[in-house]
C-alpha cells in the first residue's frame, strides 16, 4: 500500500488558523459575518452555514442551501475545520452547522462551547464510528486483529482531519486500549483518506481506515467494520443541527424547519449518491435533482411552507 505524503499532512494547528482564517473572510467588509434577518423591508435574510468535508454533511448542507435560496433566504456556505466550527458558532461567527455528533465524536467542543451553543434538533439516529477495512482483507475481523497484522497495513491506519474526533478518539482510546503501538495514524483528511481507500481497493490491497456510518463509501465499496469489543469508538451516537445563540429568535422560521428536519438511512444515502456520486461537478444540482424526487420529505419538513416550491433547474 502507498504511503499518504507526509508534507500533505494538516496539523491540528495549522487547520485551526486556515479555517479561522477562512470565518474571517466571510466577513461583510471585514465586519463580522452577516447572521439574522438583514435591515430593510423586503430585503432577504442572509445566514451563514459552516461545512466541514465529511460526506453526509456535504450532502445536506447542500440540499438545505438550494432549498433555503428557493424559500428567498440569502445563504452563504463556509469550509471550516470542526474546532473553529464550534468556536465560531459559539462567537456568533457562523450562524448554524448540521453535522454535530454527540455525545461522544463532538463532545470535548461540547463541553467547551455548548452552553453558548443551541442545540437547535436531532436529525440522524445510529451514527457510528469505526476502523474498517475492505471486505476481502481475511486476516482481520475485529480490532483486536491488528497488534498481530501491522506488517500486512504497513503499520499504518489513515486517519482524517487532525481535528475530528474520530481521530482523536482513535488516537485518544482505540490505540492505547488495543495494544496498536505498533501503528502509526496518519492524519490528513477526509478527501485524502478516501482516495487512499479507492486506491487500495482498485489495487486488491490491504487498508485499515478510520471510517463513519453513514457513509457513502459503503454504498460504493464493498467494506467490513472491523469488531469493537472494548467500545473504544464509542456505542452510537445522534446528528444534531446546532446554532449559534440567538439563532431561534432571528430565525423563527428557519428554526422551525430544521426542528423537524429528520432523515432516515436510505433518504440520506440516497442524498448523498445524487450529490456526492451522480452530480459530483454540479452538488447543487444534485440537491435540485434530489428535492424534486423527494417530495415528501420536503413536506414533511417545511409543512405548508413547502406549497409551490419547484427544485428544476
Amino acid at each position: 500500500m502507498r504511503s499518504i505524503n507526509r508534507t500533505a499532512r494538516i496539523t491540528g494547528f495549522a487547520a485551526a488558523v486556515a479555517s479561522l482564517a477562512l470565518v474571517a473572510s466571510a466577513c461583510n467588509g471585514g465586519d463580522g459575518v452577516a447572521t439574522g434577518p438583514e435591515e430593510g423591508e423586503g430585503e432577504a435574510q442572509s445566514v451563514t452555514i459552516a461545512l466541514i468535508p465529511w460526506d453526509e454533511n456535504i450532502a445536506v448542507t447542500n440540499m438545505w442551501q438550494v432549498l433555503l435560496e428557493e424559500k428567498g433566504y440569502d445563504v452563504t456556505v463556509q469550509d471550516v475545520d470542526v474546532a473553529p466550527t464550534f468556536q465560531g458558532i459559539a462567537q456568533g461567527d457562523l450562524d448554524v452547522f448540521m453535522d454535530a455528533w454527540l455525545p461522544d465524536t463532538h463532545g470535548e467542543y461540547w463541553d467547551q462551547y455548548g452552553e453558548q451553543i443551541e442545540d437547535v434538533g436531532v436529525w440522524y439516529e445510529g451514527a457510528t464510528l469505526h476502523l474498517t477495512v475492505p471486505s476481502y482483507v481475511d486476516e482481520v475481523d475485529s480490532i483486536e486483529d491488528l497488534p498481530d497484522n501491522a506488517d500486512l497495513f504497513d503499520s499504518q491506519i489513515v486517519g482524517i482531519e487532525a481535528g475530528s474526533g474520530l481521530v482523536q478518539r482513535t488516537q485518544e482510546d482505540v490505540i492505547p486500549d488495543y495494544g496498536l503501538d505498533d501503528y502509526e495514524l496518519v492524519e490528513s483528511s477526509t478527501p485524502a483518506m478516501l482516495a487512499e481507500l479507492d486506491s487500495a481497493i482498485s489495487n486488491e490491497e490491504p487498508i485499515v481506515v478510520t471510517l463513519w456510518r453513514p457513509h457513502i463509501a459503503y454504498v460504493d465499496y464493498d467494506l467490513k467494520d472491523l469488531e469493537d469489543p472494548m467500545g473504544a469508538l464509542g456505542e452510537g451516537e445522534q446528528i444534531h443541527t446546532v446554532a449559534r445563540g440567538g439563532f431561534s429568535e432571528d430565525f423563527p422560521e428557519l428554526n422551525g424547519w430544521l426542528q423537524e428536519f429528520t432523515m432516515s438511512e436510505a433518504e440520506l444515502e440516497s442524498l448523498e449518491e445524487a450529490i456526492i456520486n451522480e452530480y459530483s461537478d454540479d452538488q447543487q444540482e444534485g440537491a435540485r435533482v434530489w428535492l424534486n424526487e423527494n417530495a415528501d420529505f420536503v413536506k414533511r419538513t417545511l409543512g405548508e411552507d413547502a406549497e409551490g416550491l419547484d427544485f428544476s433547474s
